[in-house]
């Protein structure tokens, strides 16, 4: 496992992402031994079907076909099982309910949520790379990512979000300070932040079940394709790398469909 944890960091992976992957590799050597044959690999892709999630079935399928690359298994590769995509986004929040959250923690006072919260919604930053922003990037107006494919993603401050957000920042603060660190100066941790957020929500009594940091990055989506319709350039936007995992955000919620719904039959 070592040379093959060597082998997925000179690929640029994460040490999440390593960490994952030696993990479900382990779990099928450990059922099989390491003499793998297409019959065992069949034989553990329907054990892992039966025991977990769709997702996670296709994240381990994922790390064992890039095993079987790092040894140059000359055999099968295992498919993914199928996604089926509900015809609607679910728990997503509502525009009302999110100038609910961003408002009340203005008038509260409580600054470092409320730009929690407008910075997710507003630049469509998952809570990862929120954690990122320094107080340089507000500055400049932007923050570059590079991605494990050498591939540059620039996130825009939105020119209000911006403004709001620089006479918010101390002054004194430098450009390479965190614009949401916790004490110490390191950026708060993603389970702190949504923790936060869910406290508020039963707080401002908005269901918490909408209020997760992803929840705001599909708000910013939804919000986006409303106004604009390129769904190509959102595509940009989220860092997607397929534009279909973009063409989501096309259907309506659950919430809509059912207020469609009762605004057209009323016979």
């Amino acid at each position: 496992m070592e040379d093959y944890a060597r082998y997925l960091r000179n690929k640029a992976f994460s040490e999440n992402t390593i960490c994952s992957y030696t993990c479900a590799v382990n779990q099928m050597l450990s059922r099989f031994g390491h003499e793998i044959t297409d019959e065992k690999l069949l034989s553990h892709k329907d054990w892992l079907a039966a025991e977990h999630s769709v997702k996670t079935v296709n994240t381990r399928i994922t790390a064992i076909n890039s095993y079987l690359d790092f040894i140059v298994y000359d055999g099968i590769r295992l498919k993914g099982l199928r996604v089926q995509q509900k015809p609607f986004l679910d728990n997503v929040i509502s525009q009302e309910e999110y100038e609910l959250m961003r408002d009340s923690l203005l008038a509260d006072g409580e600054m470092f949520w409320h730009f929690v919260v407008r910075f997710l919604t507003c630049t469509g930053a998952r809570i990862s790379e929120l954690r990122m922003f320094t107080c340089g990037d507000v500055r400049t107006g932007h923050l570059d990512i590079v991605s494990k494919g050498q591939k540059l993603r620039r996130i825009n401050v939105p020119a209000l979000l911006q403004k709001d957000a620089l006479q918010w920042i101390d002054k004194s603060a430098s450009d390479e300070d965190y614009v949401f660190a916790r004490s110490g100066g390191k950026p708060m941790t993603s389970r702190g932040i949504s923790m936060g957020l869910k406290r508020f929500a039963v707080k401002y009594g908005i269901n918490p079940d909408v209020v997760y940091p992803h929840s705001f990055r599909h708000r910013f989506a939804k919000n986006f394709i409303a106004r604009d319709p390129d769904i190509a350039f959102l595509a940009d936007l989220m860092g997607h790398e397929n534009i279909e995992t973009t063409r989501i955000y096309l259907r309506r919620t659950a919430v809509e469909q059912r207020d469609a719904v009762d605004a057209t039959i009323d016979w």
